[in-house]
């Protein structure tokens, strides 16, 4: 079992006992910021053992040394411990359960081993760091380390104690592993404290300043929670579903904890949420958009951080090397040492056909939703970018779609709709789609952008004849899509148009996302409404991303049968939207027995077992944990079933 601490853009994953092994994989753990790992080692031992845990929480820890009924342990030790910006902050009290003083002998293991999270994933890929040194010194109060990597990088973490550890010396091993030492005499039922400070410095950042002891961060972490989740509208004043309510409350506290620091177009320091943990809390264009647009009736500064911070990363050049191209809206940006190198294309990456067209939906919805034209009257530059890019590197005035194709030759992504994993877009064989990709819930996602970009345009930026263009577009789109798309046999949108303008006949969840842009008739929609509720689609907990016995279809792929949470709660949306209010009432049931069976938390994705397999949703083992769009799930689910 491990324990997860987030805060201001870092987090800690330990053991139940408060300690970092080092692990690589799935269950990776250490303390990370900006795509580094900071921490790799933190254990801790007593009189030259360690301590087993008689019980573990989120705030910390309590240990003591093995005992019978007739010698119980000497001392407790209790730990806690929190995680602010940059830091990692840690409080061990040991209590003496004696009548007598007692000597108790401390040690902590400690090793920093700055690994970037790449190198740290399950995939077996190796990268060569040619003159990367790491090196370790004492201080006065700890000790600290630095790795260096060439002139242009630098990155340190340092270790501080009071008191001051009696002695630091080398483990023992090969590496830069560290030993501190402490001598504590217990009083006669009485405890000794020790208070340790770990500040993590990635290359290019300065050093933050120290947060205190666990209690003081926990206690503005858990009022700025309750401050975001206790303001109005409150989501109990909204329904009478007493289960949707907690999940919408539990994701809006784990919102707070993945906000991260980005900045906007005139370097205004903005906080919105990163994609997830462990592997993405970092600003993803497509998921920050969908997330904030799930809480956009209830919580709209999202997407007004959101909306300018992916303005200032905006596509300016073409540079092949990261897909970027004019007004092209970014995919991800990643801060760590492989980015920083170019040894993957993801530091300032562009990747995605369709964060861009969501860029422009957002822009609108929130205009609309506020009421307030000020942030769409300031991002109009960024929002024509964006359209004459879908226009011109798109694809759309030239193929008539937005389309991609695979980057996997540079080491980037093979697909680049949300089903982003290779062999996600196939055909019902199981083959892979391949050449110039046109996705079909990223058309769905053009059409909506052009209708409401049209009406920025009339209505905000006072330009009709751009409005008119745009509107003309969309309708062109519309009929277009109907005619290329649809698949008559199966009554059903075909998953994509391939390179050679075939249809990519698997039966996909992403259809579901077609009824939310509005791009199908009123009879198709009903036609995939009820076809996303039969038995080889919705599995009781969800809609599966692939209908079950089709041959690509894998109940533990991460996106050719499993179930994910926000793509659910797009297609409950849509559902909604054309008055198919049983079928989103369903679906939505649904998503919330799986929230009870996960603590209330939607994770980013279950397995794709149906309920009459085994009676509670089977968990995906590689899933993130909190993760955004599934954290504003609930709320997406709140919004349908008010409409």
């Amino acid at each position: 079992m491990s324990r997860l601490l987030v805060g201001g853009g870092t987090f800690a994953v330990t053991t139940a006992d408060g300690d970092i092994r080092g692990l690589n994989g799935a269950s990776t753990d250490g303390l990370f910021i900006r795509d580094g790992r900071h921490l790799s080692r933190w254990l801790l031992t007593v009189d030259g053992t360690a301590p087993p845990l008689l019980t573990s929480s989120a705030d910390g820890c309590v240990l003591a040394p093995a005992g019978t009924r007739d010698r119980p342990p000497a001392y407790t030790v209790f730990r806690r411990q929190a995680v602010a910006e940059g830091a990692l902050t840690e409080h061990i009290r040991l209590v003496g359960n004696l009548g007598e003083p007692t000597v108790v002998q401390l040690e902590l293991h400690v090793d920093a081993d700055f690994a970037d999270q790449f190198e740290l994933r399950a995939d077996h890929r190796t990268y060569d760091k040619p003159d990367a040194v790491r090196t370790v010194q004492p201080t006065t109060d700890g000790v600290a380390f630095h790795y260096r990597r060439g002139e242009s990088w630098l990155s340190r973490t340092t270790v501080g104690a009071v008191p001051a550890p009696d002695r630091v010396r080398p483990a023992g091993e090969d590496g830069t592993a560290q030993v501190l030492s402490w001598t504590f005499t217990l009083p006669a039922h009485g405890a000794a404290d020790l208070a340790l400070t770990v500040l993590a410095i990635p290359s290019g950042t300065r050093e933050p300043a120290p947060p205190g002891p666990p209690g003081a961060v926990r206690g503005r972490q858990e009022a700025e929670a309750r401050a975001f989740t206790g303001a109005r509208p409150r989501p109990a004043d909204l329904t009478s579903w007493p289960e949707l309510a907690r999940a919408c409350e539990q994701g809006l506290a784990d919102l707070t904890r993945l906000l991260i620091p980005a900045g906007g177009p005139g370097g205004e320091e903005l906080r919105l949420p990163g994609a997830g943990i462990p592997w993405f809390l970092a600003l993803f264009g497509r998921d920050s958009l969908l997330t904030s647009l799930f809480a956009l009736p209830y919580r709209p500064e999202l997407a007004a951080a959101v909306l300018p911070a992916l303005a200032a990363a905006q596509g300016t050049r073409y540079d092949d090397a990261r897909l970027e191209q004019p007004g092209k809206i970014v995919h991800e940006v990643r801060h760590g040492e492989l980015a920083h190198f170019g040894q993957v294309p993801y530091g300032r990456y562009y990747g995605s056909v369709d964060a861009t067209p969501l860029f422009l939906v957002l822009l609108d919805a929130h205009r609309t939703a506020t009421g307030d034209p000020r942030l769409a009257e300031r991002l109009e530059p960024q929002a024509r970018a964006a359209v004459e890019w879908m226009f011109r590197d798109g694809g759309l005035g030239t193929s008539g779609y937005l389309r991609y194709t695979s980057d996997e030759a540079r080491g980037g992504l093979v697909n680049q709709n949300w089903k982003d994993s290779a062999g996600a877009i196939c055909f019902s064989d199981g083959a892979q789609a391949e050449g110039d990709l046109a996705v079909g819930e990223v058309q769905g996602y053009v059409y909506d952008a052009l209708v409401r970009t049209a009406r920025l345009a009339r209505e905000v930026w006072r330009d009709p004849r751009e409005a008119d263009r745009l509107e003309e577009a969309a309708a062109d789109l519309r009929a277009r899509f109907r005619r290329d798309f649809w698949m008559p046999g199966a009554a059903f949108p075909a998953l994509a148009l391939d390179g050679r303008n075939r249809q990519v006949d698997a039966l996909a969840s992403d259809a579901g996302h077609l009824l939310w842009s509005g791009i199908l008739d009123p009879g198709e929609e009903r036609m995939v409404g009820d076809r996303l509720l039969q038995k080889d689609f919705f599995s009781g907990f969800g809609i599966r991303t692939l209908a079950a016995g089709q041959a690509p279809y894998h109940p533990l792929s991460y996106h050719r049968g499993t179930i994910w949470p926000h793509d659910n709660a797009v297609i409950v949306l849509g559902l909604a939207r054309c008055g198919l209010t049983e079928q989103a009432a369903t679906v939505a049931k649904g998503l919330i027995r799986a929230a009870a069976h996960h603590d209330w938390r939607l994770p980013e994705v279950i397995a794709g077992y149906g309920d009459d397999e085994h009676p509670d949703p089977v968990p995906y083992p590689h899933a993130s944990s909190p993760q955004a769009w599934a954290a504003a799930t609930p709320l997406a689910l709140l919004t349908a079933l008010r409409e």
